[in-house]
C-alpha cells in the first residue's frame, strides 16, 4: 500500500495520461473524419480503458478502496492537462499530421497517374468490347423471335 502522497501523485499523473489518450482520439478525429458510428465505438472503447485505468490504479494503490482525494487527484491532472497542454497540443498535430498526409496523397495520386491513365484506357476498351457484345446478342435475339413466331404462325 503506497502512502498518501505517492497515490495522490499517481492519480495526478494517471489523469493526465487519461486526457492525453483522449487528445490523441481527437486528433485522429481531425486527421481521418469517420461517422457517428465509429465516432461512439471510440469512446465506448475509451471508457472501458479509462474505467480499467482507474480499477487498476485503486487496486494496486490502496487495495480496491475507494478513496476521495484521489478522484480529486485524477480530476485535478485531468485540468492541469487540459488547460495546459491540450489545446496546443491537439491543434498543431492535428494540423501537421493532416498536411503530411495531404502531401504523401499528392505523392501518390503523382506516383500512380501513368496506371490511372493506362486503366481508364482499359476501362473504355472493355465498355466499347461490353456495347458490341450486347448488340450482337439483341441483334441474334431478335432474330431468333422472328423465327420463332414465323414457326408457330406456320403451325
Amino acid at each position: 500500500m503506497a502512502t498518501e502522497n505517492e497515490f495522490l501523485l499517481h492519480a495526478l499523473l494517471t489523469g493526465i495520461f487519461i486526457t492525453f489518450v483522449y487528445d490523441v482520439i481527437r486528433i485522429f478525429r481531425r486527421v481521418v473524419p469517420h461517422n457517428s458510428f465509429f465516432v461512439s465505438l471510440e469512446d465506448l472503447g475509451f471508457w472501458i480503458y479509462c474505467g480499467g485505468t482507474v480499477f487498476l490504479l485503486m487496486y494496486h494503490e490502496s487495495n480496491g478502496e475507494l478513496r476521495w482525494f484521489a478522484v480529486f487527484g485524477a480530476v485535478t491532472g485531468m485540468l492541469f492537462y487540459r488547460k495546459l497542454f491540450s489545446p496546443p497540443f491537439v491543434k498543431y498535430v492535428s494540423l501537421i499530421l493532416s498536411k503530411i498526409l495531404e502531401g504523401l496523397g499528392k505523392i501518390l495520386r503523382w506516383l500512380l497517374r501513368p496506371f490511372h491513365l493506362i486503366l481508364r484506357k482499359i476501362g473504355r476498351g472493355i465498355h466499347r468490347f461490353g456495347r458490341r457484345i450486347r448488340k450482337a446478342i439483341k441483334i441474334r435475339l431478335t432474330y431468333l423471335l422472328k423465327m420463332l413466331k414465323i414457326g408457330l404462325k406456320g403451325q
